[in-house]
């Protein structure tokens, strides 16, 4: 396979490397495994199950250790809402309010979600702005039909030269309506954050954004930022990031052949696996991941916070175990009881199956073996009940070498043609809603050079089209998926009030965003 001069400038202007890109072809053309389900992970199978006085015992903990640790709240909200209106962008495509009603629309297209959308449309929050927006840009819209009101509600929400909430990303939109104002996401972060993620009063957070929402997010970090340091009582810095050129992926063709517009290599952002690279570029002692779109209305705010912070406690605790028996067993100021006890430790609380053989192994391998596993990040992991249809979530998985792991799965990296694998995937009880803390940092308090714990087996490679042509894309492994594949994982269940994402414009519906 040649590439050009052109196409080295190209690559390197990227920050990638030539070695690189036909890595990520050879990828293309070899293809990549599919995850090996072990089983799937429940309460008392991999997934614990806390009693209030844990929860408790775990809140405490942490409150009384959060001033002597840095905690970074990481966000990752790059989405634009596009996706969130995609069925009013299919009405205003497909509707003509002059050839037939709304409710015949509906009905025609078995429309529900719609439906939902146009029934709760009063209690939106962003309803008063359109409707203020409508009286500039319809001076006539009072004497019109309600059909034609409501289709010029959308219209005015949509168009681009009008309101234009398609163009926004999701952390800046209107997405709870209090009394006296309207709150983004991006807003509630912040004041969720002074609950939970934040250590003498301060709190640092960063967000993850597309280049072209920066001026945007600085300037509404501008306008809420007195208000809420001053109800909060907690000193804000936030940052921002973008996904990095250097993780985009080289696109192929369906014959594994270099895709090219114009002579040029065609590369594709890929995915939130990309994101490890910004979160590398932190050394936080405790770091919770959030993604932008999972906030509720203030009064529940607390409750979730309280889980938060439980998950955090645990962390604390487990790691500092950990620190002490990584510093006797590199002391080598260790007994046969205690190696036993570490092995117990990393089987009982980190998840570690240790190996079979490991009675039969010297001393001295017994003491490598034990700091290789220990020394490593740790991430604590809530875990929702699954009330819908089973997807991804938590599973035991066998990897290549035999060794068997704690880890979350996509459905997507299941094979489901195999009977066996398709069972496992439907046995599974549990979710997760993207609700991690994170201890990135070793017994010495220096940070983990996180690029050396993903499998990269566990990419993903999808069907997209450019210029009307099929093209094969790279997605790297996911930022909680394959990205912490070699993480020591500790998963506990947590209520599904913990899990309020905003997928569609209607869940802004839903009682944990409505204040009423």
């Amino acid at each position: 396979m040649k590439f050009t001069d052109q196409d080295i400038q190209q690559i390197e202007k990227k920050g990638l490397t030539l070695k690189k890109v036909k890595s990520q072809i050879e990828l293309f053309k070899s293809g990549l495994p599919l995850i090996n389900l072990q089983s799937a992970a429940t309460t008392d199978n991999g997934i614990k199950k806390l009693s209030d006085a844990e929860k408790e015992h775990y809140i405490s903990y942490f409150d009384s250790n959060r001033n002597q640790n840095s905690i970074l709240k990481f966000v990752p909200a790059s989405g634009a809402a596009t996706r969130m209106f995609k069925t009013q962008f299919n009405f205003l495509e497909a509707y003509n309010p002059d050839e037939e009603t709304i409710n015949s629309f509906i009905n025609r297209n078995k429309d529900s979600d719609l439906s939902v959308f146009l029934v709760g449309i009063e209690k939106l929050p962003f309803y008063k702005n359109v409707t203020d927006a409508l009286e500039t840009y319809f001076p006539e819209f009072e004497s019109l039909s309600n059909d034609k009101q409501k289709y010029l509600f959308v219209k005015t929400m949509l168009d681009e030269d009008k309101l234009n909430y398609g163009f926004y990303p999701k952390g800046l939109l209107p997405f709870h309506k209090y009394k006296d104002h309207v709150a983004t996401a991006f807003e509630e972060h912040l004041f969720e954050a002074a609950l939970y993620a934040s250590s003498n009063s301060e709190a640092a957070l960063h967000f993850t954004i597309s280049e072209k929402y920066k001026d945007i997010f600085d300037d509404e970090f501008s306008r809420i930022q007195k208000i809420v340091e001053r109800k909060t009582k907690t000193k804000f810095h936030i940052s921002f990031s973008f996904q990095k050129d250097s993780t985009d992926t080289v696109a192929v063709t369906p014959n594994n052949e270099p895709f090219r517009v114009d002579g040029h290599l065609v590369f594709r952002p890929s995915g939130h696996g990309a994101l490890l690279e910004n979160l590398n570029d932190f050394d936080a002692d405790i770091v919770f991941i959030k993604n932008i779109d999972n906030v509720v209305v203030y009064k529940y705010e607390k409750e979730l916070a309280s889980y938060k912070k439980m998950l955090a406690g645990l962390l604390l605790e487990v790691q500092r175990q950990a620190f002490e028996y990584v510093k006797a067993l590199k002391n080598n100021d260790i007994s046969d009881k205690e190696i036993v006890e570490i092995a117990e430790f990393l089987v009982n609380q980190l998840n570690v199956k240790v190996s079979h053989e490991f009675e039969k192994y010297s001393r001295k391998y017994q003491v490598e073996y034990l700091i290789e596993k220990l020394d490593r990040p740790i991430r604590v992991c809530g875990m929702v009940k699954n009330e819908g249809e089973p997807g991804g979530g938590p599973f035991w998985v066998k990897e290549e070498s035999g060794n068997v792991s704690l880890q979350i799965v996509e459905s997507a990296q299941v094979d489901r043609k195999n009977k066996n694998q398709k069972d496992i995937l439907k046995n599974s009880t549990h979710f997760n809603p993207v609700d991690l803390v994170c201890g990135v940092k070793n017994y010495e308090g220096k940070k983990f050079d996180l690029n050396n714990y993903v499998d990269t087996k566990t990419s993903f490679i999808t069907m997209k089209t450019k210029v009307g042509k099929d093209l094969k894309a790279l997605e790297l492994p996911g930022l909680w998926n394959g990205s912490m594949a070699s993480w020591n994982s500790i998963f506990v269940e947590v209520p599904l009030i913990t899990f309020n994402p905003v997928k569609t414009v209607t869940d802004l519906l839903k009682a944990t965003h409505q204040i009423k």
